[in-house]
């Protein structure tokens, strides 16, 4: 009997090799897809980590500006706060050091106190000496015209009517008529009758009264009244210099000062350009006026004038007058212009002159 040969590749084992081997390729096929699966589900977690990560950074970024700004606003009220420590330290040390003075030495402040009634006492009896010897009965005799006061008063003005030629300056704008805003408005629609009588045109007449009594017979002079324009109050005289003789004719310009109503702007430029024909120059100019100009040296064309422009008037306008000729101001002070004050405070102690700013009840 013939022995058959054994074959191992058979059509039975390629199929089972074949089966194995399809198998093990659908596993890995199973594998792969769950990999696949599962790397996507990792990478969403991982962009929505990366996400949440970026919006804590430009949370972060934005926050750390705004730190920054918050830092910065506390430093600078840190140094305020230093500062004003220090200001307050210091204020209670000066403090500290002025009581210290004021209670070193209680004799020696009643000794400077008893010193100081010493002092008042010979100041008052020079006071007296003088009042006694400022007019002798021979002087008063000299006046060419008197002034009578309200009362028993004493004009200590520290105005000096000295000089051959005087030239008097008298504001004669509608602010004369008070000295608030208020009433000035009100007061400029009134009557002529009315403007005359307002009290500080009333004081403004009463006060070239009183200097013209303080003039000395054969001193040449000349009185101007002034708003946007200026005319001699002194009838026909042409600009030029009149020589004082008797009161008549300064009675004629208080009268005629008496009878004008204030009205129009006010021009510095209008009043010291009329005493350029007088010559020679004056020796003492004297000038009434309640404030700085309101125009220059031409008419306004825009209503209205801001303090500048009105400062701007006046240092202009001072340019006009004649060297080395002192300007004694009388100040009538009005509210809304407080550059005026110093203003012709500089310009009398520039020129030698003086400056006062009189009470409502003077002369």
């Amino acid at each position: 009997m013939a022995r058959k040969s054994l074959n191992v590749f058979s059509l039975s084992f390629l199929d089972a090799m074949t089966c194995g081997f399809g198998a093990v390729i659908l596993f890995f096929m199973i594998i792969n897809a769950n990999i696949d699966l599962r790397r996507e589900a990792v990478l969403d977690d991982l962009a929505s980590e990366v996400d949440r990560a970026e919006l804590k950074v430009l949370t972060g970024r934005k926050n750390l500006v705004q730190l920054k700004s918050d830092l910065a606003t506390l430093i600078e009220e840190w140094a305020v706060l230093r500062a004003f420590r220090e200001e307050v330290v210091s204020e209670i040390q000066a403090t500290e050091e002025e009581f210290s003075t004021l209670t070193a030495d209680s004799t020696a402040r009643e000794s400077a106190i008893e010193q100081l009634r010493s002092e008042l006492e010979d100041l008052e009896n020079e006071t007296q000496r003088l009042s006694a010897a400022s007019i002798t009965p021979e002087d008063a005799g000299n006046r060419i015209r008197s002034f009578t006061g309200d009362g028993n008063r004493q004009y200590l003005t520290g105005l000096r009517m000295g000089g051959d030629r005087i030239v008097i300056l008298v504001d004669a704008s509608t602010s004369m008529l008070d000295r608030t805003i208020v009433n000035v408005l009100r007061r400029r629609n009134m009557s002529v009758e009315q403007k005359l009588e307002a009290p500080k045109w009333r004081q403004v007449v009463d006060t070239l009264d009183w200097l013209t009594t303080q003039i000395q017979p054969g001193t040449q002079i000349q009185i101007y009244a002034f708003n946007d324009e200026a005319w001699s109050l002194i009838d026909d005289s042409g600009g030029r210099w009149q020589t004082v003789t008797d009161g008549g004719l300064l009675d004629n310009a208080v009268e005629n000062l008496r009878e004008t109503a204030p009205d129009g702007p006010t021009s510095l430029h209008a009043a010291f350009a009329a005493m350029r024909p007088l010559d020679p120059k004056p020796d003492n100019i004297y000038l009434l006026v309640d404030g700085l100009p309101t125009m220059g040296e031409v008419n306004p064309i825009n209503p209205g004038v801001t303090g500048r422009e009105r400062v701007g008037h006046f240092n202009r306008a001072i340019r006009d007058l004649p060297f080395n000729v002192p300007v004694n101001v009388i100040l009538y002070a009005m509210e809304g212009d407080p550059q005026s004050a110093p203003s012709y405070w500089w310009l009398a102690l520039n020129t030698g002159g003086s400056m006062m700013a009189p009470s409502e009840d003077w002369p």
